[in-house]
């Protein structure tokens, strides 16, 4: 087992989305003296700004940020690639004494980064329409297919779960083994100590702050950013980018705004419960409860006097 005293600290500010950890990480990494990673899969891709909620240009020119618009939309990007960018980032600040603060909700990313990395085949999206195209012609066929070939993976699942019934069973006709049994054949964590804080709130408040925020967005230009978007032939992992999938509908089929930014709605509280369920599986994360709290100074009072209180060092030299 590796001694944590030995390694170099990582402090990672995790939580759903819309939370409040953006404006809570930009003051938090003033007080500490040091730079933010994101840790968010859509916002590595450039033009999508908008809808991925990305730092507004003053928090962007306060405190620098890392692993933001770092590709174009038509690109694939897996967290394989994350890893490798990830890595030099951390070592350059920790050679500047200072500790790396990393920001973000997309669990994929922190999991590789403090468990390792599920090297599992990447996409085959000619494969992938073949098996939707089963399963549009004979429902539930991809689930029984699935229970045959890896059945503590669809013990996982629920049948109607069809992206993540066609994934697995892409991984074990691509492999020739199960993605269960997959799972436990890990690359090594990064040797870093990773300390992690997380944010949350009630969840009723947790659903308004984000049909607020969906509607701050609309009002922003959401639609006219979704239109330039399509324009420059995203990929599919960007185009199911919430916000934009919904709103290239709207645009493309002429479904009812209201109706395309009520999805919207739907769509990014489903993704903060997703959040939330995994996140809560991860072991060592210290949580705060901001529930009522709306000023970021207040917030981040909180976050760093947690620390204090857990004697977490705040200089990486202490």
């Amino acid at each position: 087992m590796i001694d944590k005293k030995n390694l170099a600290p990582v402090l990672v500010l995790l939580g759903p989305t819309g939370v409040g950890k953006t404006g809570a990480s930009v003051l938090v990494a003033g007080h500490l003296g040091t730079e933010i990673i994101s840790a968010d899969s859509m916002q590595v891709y450039r033009y999508m700004d908008i809808g991925t909620a990305k730092p507004a240009p003053e928090q962007l020119a306060a405190v620098r940020h890392h692993m933001i618009d770092i590709v174009d939309p038509w690109e694939e990007f897996s967290s394989g690639r994350y890893i490798e960018q990830v890595v030099p980032i951390i070592d350059s600040l920790h050679k500047e004494g200072r500790i790396p603060l990393v920001v973000g909700g997309t669990g994929l990313y922190i999991k590789a980064m403090t468990r390792g990395l599920f090297e599992a085949p990447g996409a085959d999206w000619p494969l992938r329409e073949e098996l939707l195209l089963i399963e549009r012609e004979s429902p539930g066929s991809l689930y029984e297919r699935l229970e045959l070939l890896d059945p503590v993976r669809a013990d996982e699942l629920v049948p109607t779960d069809s992206r993540r019934i066609v994934r697995a069973l892409e991984v074990c006709i691509k492999s020739g083994q199960p993605m269960s049994g997959m799972h436990e054949d890990l690359t090594a964590p990064l040797p870093y100590d990773f300390i992690k804080v997380g944010l949350i709130r009630d969840r009723t408040e947790l659903y308004r702050r984000i049909e607020e925020r969906v509607d701050r967005m609309i009002e922003a230009g959401l639609i006219d950013e979704v239109r330039r978007f399509l324009g420059v032939n995203p990929c599919r992992t960007a185009l199911q980018a919430i916000g934009y999938k919904e709103i290239a509908q709207y645009l493309r089929s002429g479904v009812d705004l209201e109706n395309a930014v009520n999805n919207v709605k739907i769509a990014s509280r489903r993704y903060a419960k997703r959040q939330i369920t995994w996140f809560r599986k991860e072991e060592g994360i210290r949580w705060i409860d901001i529930t009522g709290q709306h000023d970021e100074e207040e917030i981040v009072y909180l976050i760093m006097q947690r620390m204090e209180t857990e004697k977490i060092a705040t200089d990486f030299g202490s």
